[in-house]
């Protein structure tokens, strides 16, 4: 785990981490940092935190200090610069009539450069552009060609949906869009309505994929011979959010539709019948196990289920609650003792004395099953003379065994003892 800090420059694109070199930073504060293209400025956008290391590019450039009241005056003073460059460059532009839109005018914190980011649809020849440019500004200047996404997101705006552009507010890079998306989520092919202001297609198609894709395995698809509660059909409109399909039944007529939900339907496997037998039987219903709901008990109505008692010793009221001893309502009203675990164990809370139990009770029945008579044993019949030889007999084979791994060695079948 590695400590960075998260920044963002000029409020847009993506965020990188810097080491914080010891300095703790909150979100939104301004810090200086070290680039690849010398000391630049930018946004917190997230203090303090530990990252994985696969996470981190090396080398890991540090924050070199936060913003002082002269960093932020030297800021906007960029800031005005870049407006009357960005006047200057569209000027000699027209006036070289080259075939590129000016998109913004970025100048560095130290003052070195300024870039200008253009787009266009082909290559363009600015050589004569930047000579001019460079005589009027008298820095390096650096022209850089940009897509229309990365154009869109410079100048912002807001999107069919009525929001921010996603690219511009929490994107931090492009990622591919294909039609093949706009397909699974049974949207229009119409360029207009699924492209985006930039001219392409619509970033959100992007991050709504997966959810669509997880939809999509639990529906038919718009066509296909299913098998429904009430016969066999072909799906003529498939609403994949609501998990809805409409049917056009067999044998009801042109008009026949019925809407079902996505589990009372089953497709079969190999579409209708061509030889006109019988379609097989593939719908398994599951039954529906509503569970019944528990009946809502008004305390106003049944005042015995609440206590409004006041306070003890002369405290505030207590809330409403639930009674859950009805005798210990009744000892409370009597002023009796409060049945508790110490009253079960002998004791009063209430007085600070222990009362010996009660064991009465206990020692009368002990009692009484000592008092209990038993009835005699059954006397033995004498044993006969050959039952008395038989005991004999084998308490005498018993007690003349000796068992095998006790046998000292040496005797006459056991190994001769070593000398």
């Amino acid at each position: 785990m590695q400590e960075v800090v998260s920044i963002k420059f000029r409020n847009r694109g993506k965020s990188y981490y810097f080491d914080p070199a010891g300095l703790t930073l909150k979100i939104g504060d301004e810090a200086v940092v070290e680039t690849s293209k010398g000391l630049e400025i930018g946004t917190v956008v997230k203090g303090n935190h530990e990252v994985e290391d696969q996470q981190v590019v090396a080398p890991l450039r540090p924050v070199a200090r936060a913003a002082t009241e002269e960093d932020l005056r030297i800021e906007e003073l960029c800031r005005k610069r870049e407006k009357e460059a960005y006047v200057i460059g569209k000027q000699k532009i027209e006036a070289h009539g080259l075939e590129m839109k000016l998109v913004d005018v970025e100048c560095a914190f130290d003052g070195s450069k300024i870039i200008f980011f253009f787009s266009s649809d082909g290559r363009v020849d600015f050589r004569e552009l930047v000579k001019d440019l460079a005589g009027v500004f008298r820095t390096r200047i650096e022209l850089r060609q940009i897509g229309v996404r990365d154009e869109a997101r410079m100048l912002g705006g807001l999107g069919i949906c009525g929001r921010p552009f996603c690219c511009g507010s929490f994107m931090d890079e492009f990622k591919p869009v294909s039609t093949k998306m706009a397909k699974v989520q049974a949207l229009s092919l119409n360029p207009a309505k699924i492209s985006g202001c930039c001219g392409r297609l619509m970033c959100c198609l992007r991050y709504e994929q997966p959810a669509y894709e997880e939809l999509v395995k639990n529906v038919p698809k718009n066509g296909a011979f299913v098998e429904t509660p009430d016969g066999y059909g072909n799906v003529n409109q498939v609403n994949i959010l609501r998990q809805t399909v409409r049917v056009k039944l067999d044998g009801e007529g042109d008009d026949a539709f019925r809407q079902y939900d996505a589990d009372e339907v089953a497709a079969v496997p190999g579409g209708r019948p061509r030889d006109g037998s019988q379609p097989p039987h593939v719908l398994v219903l599951k039954p529906k196990v509503k569970k019944p709901p528990e009946p809502e008990i008004d305390p106003w109505e049944r005042p015995e289920l609440l206590i409004t008692a006041p306070g003890e010793s002369g405290g505030p009221a207590r809330e409403l609650r639930p009674v859950q001893d009805a005798e210990r309502q009744a000892d409370r009203a009597e002023g009796g003792p409060k049945r508790n675990r110490r009253h079960r164990r002998g004791g009063d809370r209430s007085k600070g004395e222990k009362q010996p139990p009660d064991k009465s009770a206990a020692q009368e029945k002990v009692q009484q099953q000592k008092n209990r008579q038993r009835p005699p044993r059954p006397k033995a019949d004498a044993p006969t003379a050959h039952e008395q030889s038989q005991k004999a007999k084998s308490k005498n084979y018993y007690s003349r065994r000796r068992p095998h791994n006790r046998r000292p060695k040496g005797e006459s079948g056991g190994k001769p003892a070593s000398e």
